[in-house]
Order: C-alpha cells, then structure tokens, then sequence
C-alpha cells in the first residue's frame, strides 16, 4: 500500500480521498491554487502545495506543477478525483512516466473510452447495446452525411466524438437543417475540445440517463455494482441521482451488469469506471463510459456498503479485489442532491463568503462537502459546494429523510439551490419515479411561463 498520495483535484473529491487515504493509513499532499489556500482539505492533509494562481489553466490543469509537487513531497501516487485532468489520457502517462502511480486506468484505455466513436466501436465488440448511428466519424461529402441520417431516420443528434459535459451535441429535426448542425457542432467541437470529429446518432426523444458502476482491478477480476438513475438534468449536468434505478428489475440490472464486465476484461480496464445508457422503451443503449469517480458515487456506496474510493487505491496499489459479485447486493435505496452556489431557479453563480452553516444530520444522511462558516466560495471554479446523501430501506423513506435533511442544512450568504430540490422531493412526477432527462428542463420553463404570466 501507499505511504503517501498527492490528490490533483479540489473541492468536495479532494476531501473526499483524503478521507479515504487516512482511513487506509494513507498521508496525504493537498496541491491547491491560490484561490483555495484556505480550503479544509488544504488545512487537513498533512502537507499542501500551491500550484498556481486562481485559474485553472494555470493551477489545476498545470500538468508540470502537479507532477512537481509530487516530486517534491515524495509522493507515491496521484488521485486524479473527477474533472479537471481526471480524464487525461496525457497527464495520466506524464504521471507515470515520472515514476507515479496513476490512481485510474490506463493511459490507453482513457484514450479509447474518450473518443466516442472508438468507444462505441469497442462495445459493439464486446455485444454492450449501443444508440442506432454512425460506426465511424462523419464523413467530409454532403451525401453521405445525407444518406446514413436518412438511414438512421431524423430526428437525429450531432455529437463530438471528443465532447462531454453536455457540449459539443446538436439536435436536428429535417434534413434541411442537417448540414449546418454538422459544421456548427464541428465549430463548436474545435473550440471546445481541440478536436472538430463528430458523429451521428438516432436522438432518443424520451428516455432517461442510468449509468453502471464497475470495478476492476490488474487481476482480471471486475465486478457491478448496481446502476445508478442521473435523469434529472438541466441543460445535460445532473442535479439529483438515485441507486438503485426506479423501476429496473434484477434480469435487466443482471443483463445489461454482466455485458459491462465482460467489455471492462475486452478492453483491459483497470480501476472505477462508469457505463452510461441511455434507457427508453425497456432498451439500454450505450452512450459514454466514465473513466474516474463519479461525482454520485455515494448512493452506489450507501447501497452496496463498497466504498469505491478505497477500492480504486487499493487496485491502483496492485491489489487483488476481495469483492465478488456474488458479494454485490444491493440493499435499501439513496438519493443525492447536489448543492450548488447559485440561484435555485435562474442559475446564476453565487460566489462569496458562506456567512452561517449549518449540515443536517440523523439516520441515514451523509454529507460529502468542503464548505465551513466564513469560507469563501471563489468564482474560478464549478458551484458545486456539497452533495447531501439520504439512504432509508426503501425509495420512499430516503426522499422523507432528504426533505428532513434539506429543511435542516442553513447555508447564508450566498445563493444555494436547495429550494429546486426541496421543489424536486415533493414534486408528483418524480414521486412516481422514471422520469426521463427531459422532465427537469420542461418543468423549469413551464415554472418560467407561469411567473412570466403573473
């Protein structure tokens, strides 16, 4: 095992591992940009190194300045946490070219899940079920873009073969409209990304988002842990997820779980990775694979008792996983809320100082955050300040505990999005469960329309 980590990453995930690494005996070095030297995961690990000023190009994404504090203060490994460089295929190789263990996967296996098309490709392979579309990049001549949306019947939706976060994607209706959406969202995708391939897919009107937790470690030993329901969205970021999915049964969970394993061994992979479908009319199809920690890790860990931090240090160290999947049962159900810095309904960001706080507390309720009274929210970064976890034996005891848990959370001066939730827990769609990543978008502009109206 490690004698000491480095933890490139931020916020709520860099406490997270480091809590994680104490539990495991672990020391731990916090880099940090100016902007958060005074950050409780920078207080709390037993050494800190500042990498840079408050933007992240110059500090978070600063590959040579993490690799030197490495150096520097003798660390054996990096966590990548999520964001930023967690899905760098080339700071995952500097890492370990320089003589670090890169806590993820493979430098290889990033690349080839980071590519779209060549992620799809790798699916088909190893018989994960994927969205009707094109096989390869889109090609440069009219024609054919034509003829395969034609194929594939409109509507139909242009994705970056490089893109994530929700950018880099077009819907298109008719075929008039087919040929800008391409040179648009190629635009879009070379300033985004660096990179203007794109590919076409059938557009899906209805259906929601449930994704597949796996791990695997060197030994050829992968395991799922249960899906996870990420549908309500806004603008394609989640806001609210829930483990297990509303409504999926143990033969669908056992199906499409066994085909997620069997292309982890195809393909190689090491480490926590997730699976993302797309679900609509009883049918998953693959969209993205996740090559990190994802930021709803916690309901998967709540209901299945694995913490998967943990387990991605231990897999990372060479360890052989003590889990089987015969150990996996899945028990209970969660709910996490992501609170955010910023206006409940329009959205906008809320930096500034957090003049009182307060967490909830009681059965069931965890709370993954950094933020503390008098800390100040920079505006460099993502709002996200907090996750608040409710578990209960069933659905609908973990949605009581959470509005216990949200009514309780004070979080004063500055803007927080726990009205939206507290909005979302009573709302008589989301009771029922199975609502698709539509729902949240066209409740907001209904809720829009009537205060316009008013």
């Amino acid at each position: 095992m490690f004698e000491k980590i480095l933890i490139a990453n931020r916020g709520e995930i860099a406490l997270r591992v480091q809590r994680a690494c104490r539990e495991l005996g672990i020391r731990t070095v916090a880099v940090h940009s100016e902007a958060d030297r005074e950050a409780k995961y920078v207080k709390l690990a037993d050494e800190s190194v500042c990498i840079g000023p408050p933007a992240s190009s110059a500090s978070y994404l600063n590959i040579p300045a993490i690799i030197s504090a490495a150096e520097v203060t003798d660390a054996e490994a990096i966590h990548p946490g999520y964001g930023f460089l967690a899905e760098n295929a080339d700071f995952a190789e500097r890492v370990e070219k320089s003589g670090f263990v890169f806590i993820g996967p493979r430098p290889d296996s990033i690349r080839l899940m980071g590519d779209k098309v060549s992620a799809k490709q790798a699916m088909r392979k190893a018989g994960v079920p994927c969205v009707p579309g094109s096989e390869e990049l889109l090609p440069e001549a009219a024609a054919e873009i034509i003829a395969l949306a034609r194929a594939v019947k409109y509507p139909v939706i242009i994705k970056a073969a490089a893109g994530g976060g929700g950018r880099g994607m077009r819907v298109v209706h008719t075929e008039a409209a087919l040929l800008p959406a391409v040179n648009l969202t190629r635009a879009e995708a070379q300033s985004a990304f660096g990179n203007p391939a794109v590919y076409l897919e059938k557009f899906l009107e209805h259906p929601r988002h449930i994704e597949f937790q796996v791990l695997a470690d060197e030994h050829k030993n992968v395991v799922y842990l249960g899906e996870r329901d990420c549908s309500m969205q806004r603008r394609h970021q989640k806001v609210l997820e829930e483990a297990p999915a509303p409504d999926i049964t143990a033969r669908q969970r056992a199906r499409i779980g066994e085909r997620c394993v069997e292309a982890c061994r195809k393909i190689n992979y090491r480490g926590a990775g997730t699976f993302e479908f797309l679900y609509q009319g009883d049918e998953f199809y693959f969209i993205e694979m996740n090559t990190r920690v994802q930021v709803e890790h916690p309901v998967t860990e709540m209901v299945t008792g694995i913490d998967i931090v943990q387990q991605q240090i231990r897999i990372a160290a060479g360890e052989r996983m003590a889990v089987r999947q015969r150990d996996v049962q899945l028990k209970g159900h969660a709910i996490e809320c992501r609170i955010n810095a910023e206006d409940p309904f329009k959205f906008t960001p809320s930096p500034g100082r957090i003049t009182s706080y307060h967490p909830p507390g009681g059965p069931g309720i965890r709370v993954d955050s950094h933020a503390y009274q008098g800390y100040v929210v920079p505006p460099n970064y993502d709002s996200l300040i907090g996750k608040v976890i409710a578990y209960g034996a069933t659905r609908e005891q973990a949605i009581r505990r959470m509005r216990i848990a949200l009514s309780e959370m004070v979080v004063e001066g500055i803007h927080t999005n726990i009205p939206l939730h507290q909005d979302l827990l009573v709302d008589t769609r989301f009771l029922r469960g199975g609502t698709s990543i539509n729902y949240l978008e066209q409740k907001l502009a209904q809720t829009t329309k009537r205060a316009a109206k008013g």
